[in-house]
């Protein structure tokens, strides 16, 4: 069980990155979901002990991760948002000297490592090709490749199908999935479909606090019977908006259809139907309930002093 007990990262300025977070992971797939600037990095890099909290606690398992950063790395495995590669170098041999830097032990040899990590994530077949000629997708299964390596406990994810196209990200569910069965895996994300097909449990953060802990299920069951879809013409859209709660407008062929949240009671525009909610309908109308930050940054005491933090 990976815990978070009031967390706060405050950087020079001073800007309040996170707010007294709490959080319990528990073994298996568990999401992080917020939109750009909401923290999500800030604590992704706490975690993996790139970056000290100003106050808080961190621990795996009982283990104290914020007095003692160099314990984690046994235990971590950790694709960043940006993961640099050499372009120049085979995916193998990208591979080995990541594992090299990492100090992963290997008591069959290096070689058949790397060979078992690529066959994992099915990139044996452009083992030696240059990694340059590589799809985004298959540089994600790399950087999985990597931070499986030495069986982590906890596998923190930073925003890894940004960028993917749709047949690319289905294949990077279905490893992320499959190697969740045996750790945690903390998936960071701003997209709504990430955190629908991968996560029984995610936890939503904006302004660096966390606004709720649920499930795909219960936040769409939260909404049985409050959404309707309907159509407004452009001109009325601003109006619309002062008068009802709309969680989406988009185009579809050609006309704007409006999606509204509306409480028992509360009377529906005419032309609009009921419809049944998304997960991104829960997360809009989440986002347009979270308060603005308007206190200082918290005063926090600092977090005591410890060796140089690990990376993966």
């Amino acid at each position: 069980m990976l815990s978070l007990r009031n967390l706060v990262k405050v950087y020079p300025g001073p800007v309040t990155a996170l707010r007294g977070v709490d959080l319990d992971v528990p073994k298996g797939m568990f999401g992080l979901l917020g939109p750009n600037g909401a923290g999500k990095s800030t604590l992704m890099k706490i975690l993996s002990g790139l970056l000290e909290p100003t106050s808080g606690e961190v621990t795996l398992d009982g283990l104290d991760l914020v007095r003692h950063p160099e314990a984690l790395r046994p235990h971590l495995g950790y694709l960043p948002q940006e993961f640099g590669f050499y372009p120049y170098l085979s995916g193998q041999d990208m591979l080995r000297y990541l594992l090299e830097l990492k100090g992963v032990s290997a008591p069959q040899g290096m070689k058949a490592l790397c060979a078992q990590l690529l066959e994992r994530v099915n990139l044996t077949f452009a083992a030696k090709r240059k990694v340059k000629e590589y799809s985004g997708g298959m540089r994600q299964r790399l950087g999985i490749a990597q931070a499986l390596a030495g069986d982590p406990k906890l596998l923190i994810v930073d925003e890894p199908t940004a960028g993917l196209d749709p047949e690319e990200r289905q294949r990077f569910y279905r490893l992320l999935a499959e190697v969740a069965h045996e750790r945690t895996v903390l998936l960071s994300t701003h997209i709504v479909e990430d955190v629908a097909m991968l996560c029984p449990r995610f936890a939503v953060i904006r302004h660096g606090r966390v606004m709720a802990i649920t499930s795909p299920t219960e936040a769409k069951a939260a909404l049985h019977d409050t959404l309707f879809e309907g159509t407004v013409p452009p001109a009325d859209m601003a109006a619309f908006q002062q008068a009802h709660r709309v969680t989406q407008a988009v185009l579809f062929e050609g006309r704007n259809r409006v999606r509204i949240h509306a409480a028992p009671g509360t009377p529906v525009p005419p032309g609009f139907e009921r419809t049944p909610p998304t997960l991104e309908d829960a997360y809009l109308l989440l986002m347009k309930d979270a308060p603005e930050p308007r206190a200082p940054a918290p005063t926090a005491t600092p977090a005591p002093a410890s060796a140089p933090a690990v990376g993966a």
